[in-house]
């Protein structure tokens, strides 16, 4: 079970070994953090549209749909104690992105249920809950 979660590792490394696009002053910038080790958090789909880079958003300013595939380990309990992997897509929706903003969305399991927030550059909650959650196991 580790396996997948270690090819994903892996590959995010090699994407951190290029360089990150210049930032578009016209356009926000979203960065993605995951508080726990060992968890990881991918930028998927701009408005429907797959990502090439999954390390960040650079949106127009206004409204837009963001998906996120975040991975991250749970313990069913009973009798195994191996932890199973988990993937799970979260959709964020923000109609308020601003041209030169810097944006932090952070995804975290407590409890192991999947929650996502978005914080401006000011560090204010624009967004606390995911408009949707699709999980795999």
């Amino acid at each position: 079970m580790r396996q997948p979660m270690m090819l994903i590792a892996l590959s995010a490394l090699g994407a951190c070994a290029s360089p990150l696009p210049p930032k578009d002053p016209k356009q926000a910038w979203v960065d993605l953090y995951t508080m726990t080790p060992g968890r990881v958090i991918m930028a998927d789909r701009l408005d429907g549209k797959r990502l090439d880079d999954g390390r960040y958003f650079q949106v127009t300013p206004g409204k837009h749909e963001l998906i996120v595939r975040f991975d991250y380990e749970i313990y069913a309990g009973g009798f195994s104690t191996d932890p199973r992997d988990r993937t799970c897509y979260l959709t964020v929706r923000y109609d308020h992105f601003e041209a030169g903003e810097r944006y932090r969305l952070e995804a975290r399991a407590p409890v192991m249920e999947p929650q996502v927030l978005l914080y401006d550059s000011a560090r204010t909650v624009v967004v606390n809950e995911p408009s949707r959650v699709f999980c795999i196991p």
